[in-house]
Order: C-alpha cells, then sequence, then structure tokens
C-alpha cells in the first residue's frame, strides 16, 4: 500500500493494503503485526470526519482502475477476553489495539453481533445487496479473528 499523509489528524499518515489476490490476504493477528512491523498502528478511528477521510481514500483507490473489488478491511478495534460475550455490555468491550481511548463508533446495523466475532473489518462490499442497513460500505462489523481480509 502507499502512505498518504494529512496534518489536520492525530493520525498524520495512514496506508491502506488491499490484496485483490485471496491467498495473500490475512487475519486480525497477522495484519496488526504487520503494522507493528512497517511502524506503525491498525488503523484506530477517532471522529466522523476521520472515517470520511478513510471512506474519501478508499473511494480514490477504487477509482483509481487497481481492479478493487469486495473485501473488508481490518482496523484497530478488537474485543479481548476469553469466552463469548453475548450480554448486552458486549459493544462497551471493544477497545482500539494502539491503546486509543476514542468512543467513536460506526457499526452496522445490528452490529456488533458479539459472541465470537472479536475483531473488526470496515466494510467494503460494492456488488453485494444492500442489507437492512443499507449498502455494506464502510459501516463496521465484527467477524471472527481468523478471517482473511
Amino acid at each position: 500500500g502507499q502512505k498518504v499523509c494529512y496534518s489536520a489528524f492525530k493520525h498524520s499518515c495512514y496506508k491502506l493494503a488491499y490484496f485483490q489476490d485471496l491467498s495473500r490476504r490475512v487475519g486480525f493477528q497477522e495484519a496488526r503485526q504487520a503494522c507493528e512491523i512497517d511502524g506503525g498502528a491498525l488503523l484506530s478511528l477517532e471522529s466522523e470526519a476521520e472515517q470520511q477521510l478513510i471512506e474519501n481514500m478508499l473511494q480514490n483507490l477504487t477509482r483509481s482502475g487497481s481492479g478493487i473489488s469486495d473485501g473488508d478491511f481490518w482496523i484497530g478495534l478488537w474485543r479481548s477476553g476469553d469466552g463469548l460475550a453475548t450480554s448486552s455490555a458486549c459493544p462497551d468491550l471493544y477497545q482500539w489495539a494502539d491503546g486509543s481511548m476514542s468512543p467513536f463508533r460506526n457499526w452496522y446495523t445490528d452490529e456488533p453481533s458479539c459472541g465470537s466475532e472479536a475483531c473488526v473489518v470496515m466494510y467494503h462490499q460494492p456488488t453485494a445487496n444492500p442489507g437492512l442497513g443499507g449498502p455494506y460500505l464502510y459501516q463496521w462489523n465484527d467477524d471472527r479473528c481468523n478471517m482473511k481480509h
């Protein structure tokens, strides 16, 4: 991915990594480690403005003719702890991998579903038919941490 920097945000530089080749996609912990090896961290989104910035970056990537297709993106939000979280408190158990304390969330309708899904992706499924919450674009969904994104 290419690094893009902006001075107006706390996280001044961003790098999107997208792999059309499904065999190159990775689970949450692998993505987290790759970011750390590269001197960064999985994305913590701290405001609606930052969410919009990332959406614009993804739209630009799509328009660039790179042939981007369906494929969700890991972000740095996850739920730690043992066992399955099924209580109504589950949404409050999610935390940012880089230690950020931002309360900003952009969940898709009926998410997070909790249970065995503890790691979070930003939806990017432009060819999917819209669901109850509209298109599967840019909202967040909890997923199993070993899924490949």
